[in-house]
């Protein structure tokens, strides 16, 4: 059988850049940073108090209010960017077999606002004033089944909660799916409201975070010597996974074609890289393998990029590792430098701006890179975004547990047939 091919046809975004996917890759492109003060943590006795919030969302410009108050602010995020996708794809349901689109999610710590009013609901009032929707707001798979409800997608429906790499991991299951012949169009993704002073606390303790409360802007600077740790962020993104003949029979526009992705697992410490990066290395290897491109080929690396200084410098040998010599020639950089760490979004924010570059021939900036650290000696991209063309785009996510995913996406092109038996035709105009 000919191999079903893999393309993004839709976008939708949510995050402390921006709401939607211009004005969210406008700020990026522009150098701004979305951490800031954030008013929970400020008022909170929690240390920490830098985040990137998502600001100005309100879930009743996409759902009903009585809908809204039966959810988490996650599955808010998630629902919201699920029908920004749908518009953008130009998908109408109402001519497409539902049985055949599905819904593929992702989150880390999903929320905590809806659980943490009811708990005290619970301290004052007892049982019977506790809201009866908590149980089916509060656990992980809540997000996706709220949007395979609300678009009426009767396709597999399912949650992936692997930490950091899991919207990366999404996209890749869906791709799976489709290209076994299991789904046309997948809506794939991840979401997490993660800012309340328990979680964050927790994650401070643990020495993960930044402490750069007097410098919430320039907190996250991922690569660069003087990085302390991330920035805790909230928000969503998901995309439209489709064949690439239901694509072309409906004429949609396609961003990019998705045609590499592997998961690996380092099996070596729960919060802390392996500092070798074998493993995370053999996940880039066998995406790039799957796609059929060699390490030179590829353009540009958008990497996990968290600014601890255990996994930048891990990181930095991981591409090392991966690409060779090709290593010091390949742009690399982190949006978690404007964005903070988004969580359960991160890889699939990541991805969609993977495929914006790949549209407008440009690569993003690693915001905040000041100090050169002489253990991460590659080129991260620093403050200024860099024109030139793009042909294939490797997108990095690791993740608690040692958990790695890669993604391999390129410009589409209609007679190019990816595959490792096959030159991808990358870098060739």
């Amino acid at each position: 059988m000919k191999r079903r091919r893999v393309v993004i046809t839709g976008i939708g975004v949510l995050t402390p850049l921006g709401i939607g996917a211009e004005v969210f890759w406008s700020n990026i492109l522009s150098g701004k940073s979305g951490t800031a003060r954030a008013d929970v943590l400020v008022k909170s006795d929690c240390p920490w108090k830098v985040a990137g919030e998502v600001r100005d969302f309100r879930p009743e410009d996409w759902i009903s209010r009585k809908d809204a108050r039966r959810m988490d602010r996650f599955a808010h995020f998630g629902l919201a960017a699920s029908y920004m996708a749908l518009q953008d794809s130009g998908l109408n349901l109402e001519k497409e077999n539902r049985q055949r689109i599905g819904v593929a999610m992702g989150t880390a710590y999903a929320g905590l606002d809806f659980a943490a009013r009811e708990y005290e609901v619970y301290k004052t009032n007892g049982v019977e004033a506790m809201s009866s929707y908590m149980g089916i707001a509060i656990f992980t798979g809540a997000c996706g089944g709220q949007i395979s409800l609300h678009l009426g997608l009767q396709g597999q429906s399912a949650t992936t909660a692997t930490g950091c790499d899991c919207s990366s991991t999404t996209i890749a299951q869906a791709a799976d799916l489709i290209v076994k012949g299991d789904a046309d169009a997948m809506f794939a993704g991840g979401a997490d409201a993660p800012i309340h002073p328990v979680i964050v606390a927790a994650l401070g303790a643990s020495r993960a975070l930044s402490d750069r409360n007097d410098e919430p802007g320039r907190a996250s600077r991922p690569f660069d010597q003087k990085r302390d740790g991330f920035v805790m962020a909230e928000g969503a993104g998901v995309l439209v996974v489709e064949e690439l003949e239901h694509a072309r029979q409906r004429k949609a526009r396609i961003y990019a074609e998705l045609t590499g992705w592997a998961s690996t697992c380092d099996a070596y410490h729960m919060c802390q890289p392996d500092p070798d990066g074998t493993q995370a290395a053999r996940c880039v290897q066998t995406a790039l393998a799957r796609a059929g491109v060699r390490p030179e080929q590829v353009d540009y690396l958008n990497a996990h990029g968290t600014s601890t200084p255990l996994g930048d410098r891990a990181e930095t040998t991981v591409i090392k590792k991966a690409f060779g010599d090709h290593a010091y020639d390949l742009p690399v950089s982190s949006i978690k430098a404007a964005l903070g760490h988004m969580q359960g979004a991160c890889g699939a924010v990541e991805m969609a701006a993977c495929c914006l570059a790949i549209r407008d021939n440009v690569i993003p900036a690693t915001i905040n890179y000041e100090f050169p650290d002489p253990e991460c000696d590659l080129d991260y991209v620093p403050n200024e975004v860099r024109r030139r063309r793009l042909d294939t785009v490797v997108s990095d996510s690791l993740g608690f547990g040692g958990r790695n995913t890669s993604l391999v996406v390129q410009r589409y092109r209609n007679g190019h047939t990816p595959g490792p038996d096959g030159d991808s035709g990358a870098g060739r105009p």
